[in-house]
């Protein structure tokens, strides 16, 4: 849950300025209303536990426990690969040159050079990297829609770093979304394949009894055919 979290607010305009709200947790709770009609409930006296109660610690913050979890959760997920990310979207901006303007084609191809160097030079933070890993898994599947909203994501919370190659993957989802079948069907089976092939083939375990059987199979197959004794028939007396 790395994209639920809220930002400090813009420090050169004042020490009040509000917290920004990332895109997740705008999604997740809609927009803030204020309602500048609605009185303030008084305020809440209190004179202190009484005696001999045993006062209670307060709760750990919010905040800290969220800071927490979200450093688990970075130490337990792998580090994404740039190769993977750019087989991906290279492999849809192959299937796009089938049917799109070469202009559009180079112009995103440029913007994805930008985003490959940008994650090899070390400038991209690691929450860009696995969103953009998600978003490549996303666009392979098909889920136009899913990675479409991992693109505003990235463009509400880390603007800075995505700026100037971000709008070349959004002109990539919409023009692979409007592929046809037949031209998304290499591109979509291209991680299929991958997979497949690197997982070895497993021939059968077979059980003591059966291991047996077929050793005396393969003697009997090697022994030559003798011929059976020719026996004479009994004489009656």
């Amino acid at each position: 849950m790395e994209d639920m979290y809220v930002k400090p607010g813009n420090q050169e305009r004042g020490w009040n300025d509000p917290p920004q709200f990332s895109y997740g947790l705008q999604i997740a709770h809609g927009p803030q209303r204020n309602l500048l009609n609605k009185r303030p409930p008084p305020a809440l006296t209190s004179a202190g536990p009484p005696p001999g109660a045993v006062a209670t610690p307060p709760p750990p913050h919010l905040g800290q426990m969220r800071t927490k979890r979200e450093a688990a959760i970075s130490q337990s997920e792998s580090e994404p690969e740039v190769e993977n990310v750019m087989s991906v979207l290279n492999g849809a901006l192959a299937a796009c040159r089938r049917a799109v303007k070469a202009q559009v084609c180079n112009d995103v191809a440029k913007r994805l050079h930008l985003m490959e160097d940008s994650w090899r030079s070390g400038r991209l933070s690691l929450p860009v990297r696995r969103r953009m890993d998600t978003l490549s898994a996303e666009l392979q599947k098909g889920h136009w829609d899913a990675a479409d909203d991992i693109h505003r994501s990235l463009m509400v919370d880390h603007v800075t770093e995505v700026s100037q190659w971000m709008v070349g993957v959004k002109r990539l989802i919409a023009e692979t979304r409007n592929l046809s079948p037949e031209l998304l069907e290499p591109f979509q089976k291209v991680r299929g394949r991958v997979e497949d092939s690197a997982d070895p083939v497993q021939e059968p375990v077979k059980e003591p009894g059966e291991l047996q059987d077929s050793l005396q199979l393969v003697q009997k197959e090697e022994e030559p055919d003798s011929a059976e004794p020719v026996q004479n028939p009994v004489s009656e007396s």
